[in-house]
């Protein structure tokens, strides 16, 4: 099973460079194979808010784009709960100062790892590198 991370979703709902990239490469995958958790739903919401407030998005193109997630959830995704040992785990990550992780980041990796994934998905440079530094099962090769 691969772990998708915010930013290896959000190209899914949103239209971003890296979209038609990321749709492909799910598109590859077997059935059964993706999976991500609530907080990745939280961020999204957190993205949406951010883009009224920017004016980038009224109401309605939010409210769209938040039932397109959450319909592409549905069919395509495992939703992993989060757990107390994840924000524990995250927090020993992130006690790794030299990674330079930030405290969302960090509970995606936990997550993942908690759960034995086979690798976890991510298109942001600095959780790639910080989760290659805790010797995690990092995958960069969305192509």
């Amino acid at each position: 099973m691969r772990y998708f991370d915010t930013s290896a979703l959000a190209p899914l709902i949103l239209p971003e460079a890296s979209s038609a990239l990321v749709e492909r490469y799910i598109n590859r995958l077997p059935g059964g194979e993706l999976a991500t958790s609530h907080w990745a739903r939280v961020e999204i919401a957190s993205l949406l808010a951010r883009k009224i407030r920017a004016r980038e998005f009224d109401r309605d193109q939010a409210r769209g784009a938040a039932a397109d997630f959450e319909s592409l959830f549905a069919r395509s995704f495992e939703l992993l709960d989060t757990r107390s040992e994840d924000f524990e785990l995250a927090r020993r990550y992130l006690l790794e100062w030299s990674t330079g992780l930030r405290a969302g980041d960090a509970l995606h990796l936990a997550i993942a790892v908690n759960r034995n994934i086979k690798s976890i998905c991510t298109l942001d440079k600095t959780m790639l590198k910080a989760g290659r530094a805790l010797s995690l099962p990092m995958e960069s090769e969305i192509r």
